[in-house]
Formats: structure tokens, sequence, C-alpha cells
């Protein structure tokens, strides 16, 4: 019952899934953060439906792409954007930690955020519109969306944490540190391994962008906030997502040049 529990702790918080509002407990939501990878699953097997379902009625690329950018919007419910958007705003101010920490607060959505947001939107849907979805593409892709949770997760268990008081905080006060640490260590790990392996050149690259982009989510949360917070941590979510996207476009670009040959 308690792993069922966490589970569903994990998308209530997480994800606009409906799924049972079980009450919040320290049992429960010890391996919250484990749990959350899950999401991504969800994600990935969406993408593949939903590309099928292009290739049978024969969708134009637009309208494929289009339904690949809303997909992770709609299961998220747009939490890690919100984080993207708070973020932006932050670090748009180039003021001290604190005032950056104060604007993370703020829930009126700022300059920095608006044209943040939509560029990250333009790019991600050029990306999809890029890529020619095969079976491999696809597969990378739903390894990265468990990928980049196993690595969010992580942090938020290992990474200082610049306050004690928000949703990162929360769930890292009530895990168990080192066993989540592991736990998802081991398995950012294993599917880096499995994407290097079956992804060849696209999933080495895609994991070197996942790399990147978790070590400047920790210089940059460390220097200009004193720490992760949630919204931080949706940040690097984001980030992670459309830089291994981008990797992927790439190589699937190199590769049509003949450059891998």
């Amino acid at each position: 019952m308690n792993f069922f529990q966490t589970i569903a702790v994990a998308f209530a918080m997480f994800s606009a899934i409906p799924c049972p509002q079980p009450v919040w407990t320290q049992k429960n939501m010890r391996y919250a953060l484990c749990a959350f990878p899950l999401i991504g699953v969800v994600c990935g097997l969406l993408w593949w439906g939903w590309s099928a379902l292009m290739g049978y009625v024969g969708g134009p690329v637009i309208l494929q792409a289009g339904g690949m950018c809303a997909i992770p919007v709609l299961v998220t419910g747009g939490i890690h954007l919100d984080g993207y958007a708070d973020t932006s705003d932050a670090l748009g101010s180039c003021g001290s930690p604190e005032k950056k920490r104060e604007i993370l607060k703020d829930p009126r959505c700022g300059a920095f955020a608006v044209i943040r947001l939509c560029t990250w939107f333009i790019v991600y849907f050029a990306l999809c519109a890029s890529i020619k979805w095969d079976g491999r593409a696809l597969w990378c892709m739903g390894i990265a969306f468990v990928l980049e949770r196993c690595l969010s997760g992580f942090a938020n268990a290992a990474f200082p944490l610049a306050k004690n008081t928000g949703l990162a905080h929360t769930f890292a006060a009530a895990s168990d540190k080192k066993k989540v640490c592991v736990i998802l260590a081991v398995s950012s790990a294993v599917l880096a391994v499995v994407l290097i392996v079956t992804g060849g050149f696209a999933g080495t690259a895609m994991v070197l962008a996942a790399g990147w982009i978790l070590w400047r989510y920790y210089r940059i949360a460390n220097k200009q906030f004193g720490g992760i917070t949630g919204d931080l941590a949706g940040w690097f979510l984001q980030r992670a997502e459309i830089w291994m996207l981008g990797a992927l476009t790439a190589v699937q670009l190199l590769e049509g040049m003949k450059w891998f040959s």
C-alpha cells in the first residue's frame, strides 16, 4: 500500500494526471522522488502513441510537432514551465541572491519570463518539426524524459538548498536522502548507458547535453541563488529536455550530411 501511495504522491505533485490524493506522510514521501521518473515514462509512451497515430492517418509534420510540444505540458500541468519562467525572471534581474530568491516568490510574470517562454516553445516546436521520428529517435527521447527526472530528483536530494521552505525543501526533508541519491544516481547511470548503447552518436550527444546542464544547474544555483529551489528544479528540467532534443536534432542533421558515415 505504501508503494502505491508513494507513486500517487509523485503523480499528484508533479503531474496533472488524475490519481488518488493520499495524505502526505513521512512514509509515503520518503521515496517519492524515486517515483518522479515514472512521469517521464508516461510522456515517452504518449509521444510514441501520438507519433503512431500521425503516421497512421498521414498527419502533417506541423501537427505532429505541435502535439509533441503539448504532451509534456499537458501531462505535467506546466509545473516545470512555471519554475522555468520564475527562474528566468530572477536571472534576468541581475540582482543579489537574496533579490533573486524574492523574485522567485513573486506570483507575477515578468518580461524575461514571457520572452524566454516564447523562445523556449518556438525552439522546442522547431526541433520537433525537424526530426525524423523513427523508432530510434522516439526511443532516445523516451529515455530522455525519464533520465532528466532521475537527475532532477538526485539533485533535489544531493544539492544544497537555498532555503528551509518551499517544494524542494519539503521533498528533500521528507526523503531518505542517502538511499534516494543512490537509487537515482544508479538509475541515471543505467539510463545513460542504455541511451549511449542503443542511441549511438545521438544517445551519446544527449547524455553529454544532460550532464552539461546538470553541471550548469549546480553552478548557477549555488552562485546566484545560494542553493536549489523548486523553481530552479523546473528550470533545470526544461533546459535538460530542450538541450537533449537539440542534441538529437543536431546528430540527425549531421548524419544526413554523411558526417558519421
